[in-house]
């Protein structure tokens, strides 16, 4: 009869970033073990709490499921020596199947002789394999930072201080670091007792009774059912974001929703360093009323019930009010600072040994931004604002407020510079400068601020290269593949005119001027556009198919928004199905350019209508694909071709015994297929 498994693993609290991967992990590594140890079930839960990671499987079977099948050993020839005897290799062939070889019988694959066998294994009973199977899930179990504890060789996320295994009723015997599996569980820390677990199906119930919700789902609904209560009951909007409800679901095991205030004096203090002191340090989610304005409160979760709920408000507004304090006295200091005298500062602070200070890098920036600008063609003012803004883009670093809270970089400095007279365009721009920060987070909004955004960007990216510093597999402590995404971002979203290989250009030559080139320049580029292509590939594969990616890459993506735009063009044809008829006469076309020596062209030795038909077809699409006003408006250009392309491989011999004319149908294929490539690969197009 099937039974429930359960395993629970019960640590000290575990950081609440872990969480949810370690869940993900485990309910994929036990899926995988059942499988591999052929154990059928109805289906894998998973629960989680600071201080437990839990795994159920649903009815699994008694009984590992039976193997009938058939194994291919060597072949007929390797398997028979010259006497008709088996060989050695036939003879281990056996051993490793635990048969002997009268058993063998051939069968033919593919026009050869194989030596088969018919492998039988009865399965063994699940109890029997449950120690081996959960004891290889636990200790497989990999996290971003492990533990030692006490004497033991183990690591793991944190100390393991008790576990549950149970097979239906059945205590299955594990035992981790000299921890013994049992039935009892933990329940609360402070309000919960120890509790038996006396079959599977009672965990999630008997764990409630101790105040622990465990399942996460049924946590995460309590802790926005609370929040949302306390908005209505008080009329506020209550900023309840996404990663902030995260790591609180994870940071709670029964969890009671609260309110506090803070005095009306912080108000005068830039909203974000408010929010940021509330959410990033302390947990707490800003209250803001119907307007979108902040208010003097806060939430928070207690991990607990709400006896003496008043009492716990009050020390978290203890806490919060020190906390607001020194942001006060910290903005407060602020103001008596000079950019100059900021700017200063950075000459002290060492951006990377082999590229000098942040001063050093804040000079580069300024002039790849200024070439930046002159190259998209800028008005005087523009250029003008952009220089200082990059002269000044990294001044609040060495601020008292930013040194506290470095998630407020940009932003301090935005709002410090407006108090200090700047072009509110230039104040703006200090701010947008560090945008994109993030997946999901928008492009810079000003022309001063993209521009100064890329420049700062790839001055990071081309330095680093230069030096030798590229991304390697999964490690890039720089984070240039976030900024080479910020910088597509930037050119798609800013629809900015200029190219990455101009990009590329200005900065190289920036930082060889100043000497800092370790590697050739070419060198430099080829590595760069390659580590971009991969960024704009992944922006057309959330966009388009696989192998329309494939056939627009080939073509070349230095123009980014033109590349992204030729996919979605492109996309769209093959939808229709006869695009398919064009695709095959271009890719006839572009298959025989390619023994093609030269474009040169000579009308005077077409000697049928249809080579002349070709070529006046394909200079009047060539001239409308030139002007084209989109990439829909290109495509039909050259999709115009198609009937004359297929005249002239029904009535032409491309491979004339003549040599001229032989090498003149070539050239005007190849002005075809010319044409064709710059827009798309068209032969990696795949029909179903």
């Amino acid at each position: 009869m099937p039974k429930h498994i359960l395993l629970e693993i019960g640590m000290e609290e575990v950081p609440a970033r872990f969480m949810r991967a370690a869940m993900e992990q485990l309910k994929e590594r036990t899926a995988k073990w059942l499988q591999e140890a052929r154990i059928q079930h109805e289906g894998i839960l998973t629960y989680g709490s600071p201080r437990r990671l839990t795994v159920l499987i649903q009815d699994a079977a008694d009984k590992q499921s039976d193997v009938h099948e058939e194994v291919k050993g060597p072949a007929r020839k390797i398997a028979l020596d010259e006497n008709g005897e088996w060989s050695k290799a036939a003879q281990g062939f056996a051993r490793s199947q635990g048969i002997t070889p009268d058993q063998f019988f051939f069968k033919e694959l593919n026009g050869v002789e194989y030596v088969y066998a018919n492998k039988s294994s009865m399965g063994s009973e699940t109890s029997d394999v449950l120690v081996e199977g959960l004891s290889g899930i636990i200790t497989a179990m990999t996290f971003p930072k492990n533990m030692r504890w006490g004497a033991h060789e183990m690591r793991f996320v944190r100390p393991i201080r008790w576990m549950v295994a149970l097979h239906g009723t059945a205590i299955i015997p594990l035992e981790f670091a000299q921890v013994k599996a049992g039935n009892v569980t933990r329940g609360h820390r402070f309000l919960g007792q120890d509790t038996i677990i006396e079959e599977p199906s009672q965990y999630v119930e008997k764990l409630r009774e101790q105040y622990v919700i465990v399942d996460i789902e049924e946590r995460e609904q309590l802790i926005v059912e609370q929040i949302k209560a306390l908005a209505k009951e008080h009329d506020w909007d209550i900023g309840m974001k996404e990663d902030l409800l995260e790591e609180v679901l994870f940071l709670v095991e029964y969890p009671t929703a609260l309110y506090g205030s803070f005095d009306e004096s912080f108000l005068h203090i830039p909203k974000e360093v408010l929010i940021t002191s509330m959410r990033e340090h302390q947990r707490y989610f800003p209250v803001f009323n119907k307007d979108g304005e902040l208010l003097p409160h806060f939430v928070t979760v207690r991990n607990g019930d709400s006896k003496g709920i008043e009492e716990v408000a009050r020390g978290n507004e203890k806490v919060l009010r020190a906390r607001l304090s020194d942001a006060k006295f910290f903005y407060a200091e602020d103001q008596k600072l000079e950019i100059a005298a900021c700017n200063a500062k950075l000459d002290q602070i060492v951006f990377h040994e082999e590229l000098g200070t942040l001063g050093d890098k804040v000079r580069r920036v300024t002039k790849i931004a200024d070439q930046l600008a002159e190259a998209i063609q800028t008005d005087a003012q523009t250029r003008t604002l952009t220089n200082r803004a990059a002269a000044i883009c990294k001044y609040d670093l060495v601020t008292q407020m930013v040194y506290e809270f470095p998630e407020l970089q940009g932003v301090m400095g935005e709002d410090y510079a407006l108090k200090l007279g700047e072009h509110p365009t230039v104040a703006r721009a200090v701010n947008e400068h560090y945008k994109p920060r993030y997946a999901g987070d928008p492009a810079p909004e000003t022309t001063v601020g993209a521009l100064v955004s890329m420049a700062d960007k790839l001055d990071t990216m081309v330095g680093c290269f230069a030096i030798g510093i590229i991304p390697t597999g999964s490690q890039d402590p720089y984070a240039l593949r976030r900024q080479a995404t910020g910088v597509v971002q930037i050119l798609l979203e800013r629809n900015l005119p200029i190219q990455l290989t101009t990009l590329f250009d200005i900065t190289i030559q920036v930082l060889d001027n100043e000497g800092l080139l370790k590697r050739n320049k070419d060198e430099v580029r080829k590595d760069l556009y390659e580590f971009f292509g991969l960024r704009v590939k992944n922006v057309l594969s959330e966009q388009v198919r696989y192998d329309v990616v494939d056939a627009v890459m080939a073509a070349g993506y230095d123009d980014v928004k033109y590349a992204i735009e030729r996919g979605a063009s492109l996309m769209q044809a093959v939808q229709v199905e006869s695009f398919k008829t064009v695709v095959e006469s271009f890719n006839r076309v572009a298959n025989l350019a390619s023994k093609a020596a030269t474009t040169a062209v000579e009308a005077s030795l077409f000697d049928q209508s249809e080579e002349q038909k070709l070529y006046d077809s394909w200079q009047s699409a060539s001239a409308s694909y030139k002007v084209a006003g989109s990439t829909d408006e290109a495509l039909a250009a050259l999709s115009s071709m198609e009937q004359a392309i297929t005249d002239f491989f029904e009535h032409v011999m491309v491979m004339a015994k003549d040599e001229a004319v032989k090498n003149n149908r070539l050239a005007l294929l190849k002005l075809i297929a010319d044409d064709l490539k710059q827009f798309a690969d068209f032969s990696k197009l795949v029909w179903a």
